[in-house]
């Protein structure tokens, strides 16, 4: 397969562009053999088409570690962006690909590029895609959790929005702020439109504000339908005073931040009284132990 014979011109420091090369057909189809042969003689690995997309943005997006190995071994620019804004790194992020995402963290890409109005951060990705273990990583590896992009606002917000429980709860449990808003809404807002009952309850347990109104002046219940069991669980919390054990869990985390969940686990205190400052998977059944 032939380099496209386009139109070529200089762009910065990245290199050529054409329409479209043999190596981004090969990194996007994981063709190892002949993405190496490429590279062996003489292809350039940063070459870029008309929307600023490598051959290892491709590789990413299509999950194929062995190709994006290939091209980073060969020198390809792990943070270069597209015309949008993306790098590898949200690439990676937005196809699940753990292995991809590893990969380029190891060469060093960034795992807070700045935000622009097209493009979402390599965690927002993660939390859109629903991919709980490439969350994990990019909080791991410094992700900010308050960034907050132009669509989605911060990342708590998206991984509501899409139903995403298990992403939430690693939000959460590294410090996420439960009421951070956007346009005056929270992520309880997103959650009672999804009808989640048990991430209502999840985000409830840690602080989120049931009363809270967005700009059109409606409050999390008011996105659900009456007489559903979300309706009631919010309408339960509007009308009950957060339990003491709430009360002590949200005072902690506000206090320690992002270190709460680390801190509280090296505590020397007894197992009872760390699932009293800890949630856990069944919170009624420590309401019942309190």
């Amino acid at each position: 397969m032939e380099v496209t014979a386009a139109r070529r011109s200089f762009l910065c420091d990245i290199g050529f562009w054409a329409d479209r090369t043999a190596l981004h057909e090969a990194a996007s189809h994981g063709r190892t053999l002949q993405l190496k042969q490429l590279i062996e003689s003489g292809a350039s690995v940063n070459m870029v088409t008309v929307d600023n997309i490598t051959p290892l943005h491709e590789a990413c997006i299509k999950a194929h570690p062995n190709c994006a190995r290939l091209l980073l071994e060969a020198g390809a620019q792990v943070d270069v962006r597209t015309i949008h804004g993306s790098t590898p790194l949200c690439h990676a992020c937005a196809s699940g690909s753990l292995e991809c995402a590893k990969l380029l963290l190891e060469y060093g890409a960034n795992v807070n590029p700045s935000l622009t109005a097209l493009t979402a951060s390599p965690l927002h990705e993660a939390c859109i895609q629903g991919n709980v273990e490439v969350v994990r990583l990019m909080i791991a590896s410094g992700a900010q959790l308050e960034a907050n992009d132009v669509h989605f606002g911060p990342p708590l917000h998206i991984a509501c929005a899409k139903g995403h429980m298990d992403c939430v709860k690693e939000l959460l449990n590294a410090g996420a702020k439960v009421n951070s808003v956007r346009f005056h809404e929270i992520a309880l807002h997103h959650a009672a439109r999804v009808d989640m009952e048990d991430m209502v309850e999840l985000l409830m347990e840690f602080g989120a504000n049931a009363y809270a109104s967005d700009n059109l002046g409606k409050k999390p219940v008011d996105y659900t339908a009456p007489g559903s069991t979300t309706y009631t669980c919010l309408m339960f919390y509007e009308s009950n005073p957060l339990s003491l054990q709430q009360l002590c869990r949200i005072t902690v985390r506000t206090m320690l931040g992002t270190r709460a969940s680390e801190v509280i686990g090296h505590l020397d205190v007894s197992h009872r009284i760390l699932n009293y400052l800890q949630y856990c998977d069944h919170p009624a059944s420590l309401q019942s132990d309190a």
